[in-house]
């Protein structure tokens, strides 16, 4: 089904929708993968087995049709720039260059370069750029949700939601990850955040924290990825969770019902979502799935499946909070592709696509505000209103912003100027929280030539100093907001 013109008009709509099938690309295109049985794929305890964890694992699945160069790139990158460490399920690895079957060795190496999935989730040392591999603000816990952790693991951030990082690990490492400093294991750049208590005593010192904060009613239960922990702990925190007055909103955050949904297709999986679910609708609290799905190509009739399971086991929803990323998404057709695979295929609702956070080496990836205002605006009025992302910068201390909410923007020297309208849990005595600007730092590469001279000149000093050569502006900025 397409969108005609209308009448008398000759031009085209400048984004063209069409219903597309959704298909399982052919694993055995890979050598590592010819002798794979359908039941193998179906299988989560085989798709976990099967990881590409390092890159002799990738060579042994595509020998000799990537070239030998971008093997060397993905190591260099593994000891210089990766913030996370290599692990890639069977599933994500089949939707890199789907439609392209090989013709002989090296066949694949431009088209692998090129791919949207590899780009994020095998970064290369060639990807990142070599002017502002990192930006001069990126810290490893952008968005300061340790300094705000009520418990450990448990990041008290608004008023009412809290976020509950259940575990560390996850069934697939993404490179932009904004949790690069606790999850997953270390990596050259990189020594991670541990836990300290034991994993019991962790999730009972949340519990305990919900149940004497009755303000909180709204808890993001997430890590890592709770499609690592055993289906009987996850439903047992579930049910114990349910049992706080409290509590209206439960939301699971899984990357894995894409990146790896045969896991979630398990019975046991879906029978101990089914109770959850059933009595959360009793108790009338709404129980969602939020996953994680940049590009269309990821979308899949195994992905598809695995959210009918879950909204057939009694979930109110499925939605997707994506991250725009140069050369994934980051173009108005590639969002709508998207949305519509989502949509239409694999009834998971497009909610949320954050701007990529201010992690190290990131820059890359990320997109000024300005283009993500701009793609908000493409994106308009093609999708039904309640289907229509919005585009948000997750600004530090401040929290999630639709981009086109910010209060003044210096587009020279790439800084937007935040306000809010409540206090993080660690801002109780600070009188001026919610009278003062916040900064968000565009890409420097992004800027006239104007600003990047000025971030030439200052960008290379230490935090403090580079703060200091910002104070006087953002301090007129900020009287200029408490005077209005």
């Amino acid at each position: 089904m397409s969108v005609q013109s209308l009448p008398g008009t000759a031009a085209e709509q400048p984004y063209r929708y069409r219903k597309v099938e959704l298909v399982e690309p052919d694993w055995r295109r890979f050598p590592g993968w010819r002798d794979v049985t359908a039941e193998d794929w179906a299988s989560a305890q085989w798709q976990r087995a099967h990881c590409v964890k390092n890159v002799r694992q990738l060579r042994d699945l595509l020998g000799d049709l990537v070239d030998e160069r971008f093997y060397a790139d993905l190591e260099r990158d593994q000891a210089e720039r990766a913030t996370m460490s290599m692990l890639v399920p069977p599933q994500m690895m089949n939707t890199m260059v789907p439609h392209l079957a090989p013709a002989g060795p090296g066949s694949l190496t431009d088209a692998f370069y090129a791919d949207p999935v590899r780009l994020y989730m095998l970064p290369v040392f060639s990807d990142r750029r070599t002017d502002w591999p990192s930006h001069p603000h990126a810290t490893r816990d952008s968005l300061h949700e340790h300094d705000m952790w009520a418990a450990e693991g448990l990041t008290h951030r608004y008023p009412t939601k809290v976020l509950a990082e259940l575990l560390p690990t996850c069934p697939q490492y993404c490179g932009h990850c904004t949790r690069m400093d606790l999850v997953g294991n270390s990596t050259a750049q990189v020594e991670k955040l541990k836990f300290t208590a034991k994993p019991g005593d962790r999730l009972e010192s949340m519990l305990e924290y919900l149940r004497r904060t009755p303000e909180v009613r709204d808890v993001v239960v997430s890590g890592g990825d709770v499609a690592n922990l055993p289906i009987a702990r996850l439903e047992d925190f579930l049910l114990q969770l349910l049992e706080i007055e409290n509590i209206r909103d439960i939301r699971l955050a899984t990357k894995a019902l894409m990146g790896m949904p045969q896991h979630w297709l398990q019975d046991d999986v879906r029978a101990g979502v089914e109770r959850v679910a059933t009595l959360a609708r009793t108790r009338g609290v709404s129980l969602a799935i939020h996953t994680h799905v940049n590009h269309a190509n990821s979308v899949t009739p195994l992905v598809a499946d695995a959210a009918k399971a879950m909204l057939e086991a009694g979930v109110r929803d499925v939605r997707n909070q994506g991250v725009l990323l140069n050369g994934v998404n980051a173009a108005p057709h590639e969002l709508l592709d998207l949305c519509f695979a989502l949509l239409d295929g694999a009834q998971v609702m497009p909610y949320y696509f954050y701007m990529c956070d201010l992690i190290p080496y990131s820059e890359h990836w990320r997109v000024s505000v300005a283009q993500a205002q701009w793609l908000q605006h493409q994106i308009m009025g093609y999708l039904p209103g309640f289907a229509t992302p919005r585009i948000v910068c997750d600004v530090p201390f401040v929290g999630k912003r639709w981009v086109h909410q910010l209060a003044e923007y210096d587009r020279e020297r790439g800084i937007s100027y935040w306000t809010k309208n409540y206090r993080t849990s660690i801002e109780a005595e600070d009188a001026e929280a919610l009278s003062r600007y916040y900064e968000y730092y565009d890409p420097i590469h992004t800027l006239p030539e104007a600003g990047q001279a000025w971030w030439r000149e200052h960008g290379g000093l230490d935090e403090s100093a580079l703060k200091a050569a910002e104070v006087a502006e953002a301090s007129r900025r900020t009287a200029a907001l408490q005077a209005h």
